[in-house]
């Protein structure tokens, strides 16, 4: 069933601060990709952020020669295998920027032009689509909302094909924006017939070729495969992600997702991109110009997000992915007045790369040293077992809801059940606002009633795993950076399931976790007796505090406070 859609857009709000970066002179790339060289003042800021949490990889290149390139953390803890600089990551939805290139590369043989209707390229593709342009595509203004495949459901080109023609329109070709992981398969599907040489081995051989002759990464599922050791990704409950393996046909998820490289040669290629060393300089301009306007300084390009200056002063593309079952995140940007790619990866869920940016990149952008990490992190003076066992139990709300609360570590686990106990510990920040949530919610339920092409489908899916779905019940929405996810617990004739979804305005389902676990937060102690505050090495999470007395348990934050009783 499926757990996450490939490519969710990852909401990029601090790539940008990384303009001034490390102050050591630039070296250029070793031969050896594990070895690791960073300024000293910078690795030793990582360092900390390691510490308090980050797993990953990091890379920073200018004027093609690195300023950093390290890695912090297990790749696989189960094997005690550290990240290494020559670490392979999944990079999610930056495989659009691939493709995007793939396109543009097209375009430069002369096999294409980008107002070409992408029906007029391939003939069999019916539905609305047909008549959007390759631009439109490129730029997710065709009106395509929805999905056409789950990331591991073998799907071979015609089916894809097929199901994409089927898709309804939100609005007709070129008058709006609607992110779409279906556009980008079906540009893939171009490169497919346009190439004669298969989507994967255009790519690789192609498109992801660096100067030298190198080839940059390749394939997460499938051949060819990314060289090199893997991270295993670990997802929000701690346990081993999607490894690989999945045995095709991949046309779920080409295209749009499944790519995999090492962060450093991410950063190679992208520098290579801009540079015109992928496609032409001309090609490489299309793809640096602003496209369709987003609001608050942002517009879409082919494969990438434009920033203006008037975000952070200084003007820069960025794009990211990851999320799912494979647990990584990878983020990459490119500063085209300093000529500078900063990259980075991650394969846990406690401190993504794109949070890490959010954390540090203030500092750097000041020239300051970077921050640490708030006390309240990993690194902070765990609690004595035995002054948390007397904490752990179920705590029930007198309006119904509850919170399960476990011990390990030295830390306490707080989840939550119903929409009551979600709302405490869970509560919206300053920048999404009641009426959003309440909006998003009702799209979810119109889905899951079947009220939209989309909604049908996915009943069906459901039914097909679950039984018959004789009711459905709102169980809470959080939202977690871009991501907006509404819990429902759906009655099947396999029991009660909870699941959550994220879609967007349109009704379009951009991630799904089916079953799903409940919404939960670690906790640290805060400093008085009974009192704990989120494990949150950034501060940028939930601001709320949880105190225990006796058989009661109170959880404070911005919506006011509760109090639950423990059971039993």
């Amino acid at each position: 069933m499926r757990r996450f859609f490939a490519g969710f857009p990852a909401g990029l709000t601090a790539v940008a601060l990384l303009l001034t970066a490390c102050g050591a002179e630039p070296t250029r790339p070793a031969r050896t990709p594990e070895a690791s060289a960073c300024d000293p003042a910078l690795g030793r800021a990582f360092g900390a952020w390691a510490e308090a949490g980050f797993s990953g990889s990091v890379a920073i290149l200018r004027d093609g020669a690195f300023e950093c390139r390290a890695a912090y953390g297990m790749a696989d803890t189960g094997a005690h295998r550290p990240n290494t600089p020559g670490t392979v990551f999944s990079i999610g939805s930056v495989t659009k920027a691939v493709t995007a290139a793939a396109i543009l590369r097209l375009a430069d043989e002369g096999r294409l032009s980008l107002d070409d209707r992408v029906g007029a390229i391939l003939p069999r593709l019916r539905g609305p689509v047909a008549d959007a342009t390759i631009r439109q595509l490129l730029l997710h203004t065709s009106g395509l909302n929805g999905t056409h495949g789950g990331d591991y459901e073998p799907l071979s080109p015609d089916a894809a094909l097929a199901a994409i023609g089927r898709l309804r329109l939100a609005f007709p070709p070129g008058t709006g924006y609607v992110y779409s992981n279906a556009g980008y398969t079906l540009l893939a599907l171009v490169v497919e017939h346009l190439s004669g040489r298969g989507y994967r081995d255009y790519v690789t051989s192609t498109v992801l070729r660096l100067p030298g002759g190198r080839t940059a990464g390749g394939f997460w599922d499938g051949s060819p495969a990314a060289p090199g050791p893997r991270a295993v990704g670990y997802l929000d409950d701690g346990k081993p992600g999607h490894q690989g393996g999945f045995a095709g046909p991949y046309w779920g998820v080409e295209g749009n997702g499944g790519l995999a490289m090492t962060v450093p040669d991410l950063a190679e290629w992208t520098y290579a991109l801009f540079t015109g060393r992928v496609v032409t300089p001309a090609s490489a301009e299309v793809i640096a110009r602003a496209g369709w306007p987003r609001g608050d300084g942002r517009s879409e390009t082919p494969g990438w997000v434009a920033f203006d200056r008037s975000v952070y002063g200084e003007r820069f593309l960025s794009t990211a992915g990851g999320g799912g079952d494979v647990g990584h995140n990878a983020v990459v940007a490119w500063v085209p007045a300093r000529r500078r790619v900063v990259a980075i990866a991650s394969n846990t869920a406690t401190l993504s790369a794109e949070a890490l940016l959010r954390a540090v990149g203030p500092a750097l952008l000041a020239g300051r040293p970077l921050p640490a990490p708030s006390a309240s992190g990993p690194a902070a003076t765990p609690a004595r077992g035995g002054d948390l066992a007397a904490m752990v139990g179920t705590y029930r709300l007198e309006r119904g809801g509850e919170f399960q609360v476990s011990a390990e570590g030295g830390r306490l686990t707080v989840s939550a059940t119903g929409a009551s106990a979600v709302r405490a510990l869970a509560p919206p920040g300053a920048e999404v606002t009641e009426a959003a949530l309440r909006a998003h919610e009702q799209r979810v339920l119109a889905l899951l009633n079947g009220q939209t092409q989309e909604g049908r489908r996915e009943r069906a899916s459901l039914e097909k795993v679950f039984g018959a779905v004789s009711g459905l019940t709102l169980a809470g929405t959080v939202a977690k950076g871009a991501d907006t996810r509404t819990y429902v617990t759906l009655t099947t004739g396999k029991g009660p399931v909870l699941a959550w979804y994220a879609v967007n305005e349109e009704g379009g389902v951009m991630a799904a976790q089916i079953p799903a676990k409940p919404p939960a937060l670690t906790l640290v102690p805060s400093g008085g007796a009974g009192r704990f505050r989120p494990d949150d090495p950034t501060g940028a999470g939930p601001r709320v505090e949880v105190a225990f007395e006796g058989r009661r348990m109170t959880v404070t934050g911005a919506p006011g406070a509760v109090t639950a009783e423990r059971s039993g």
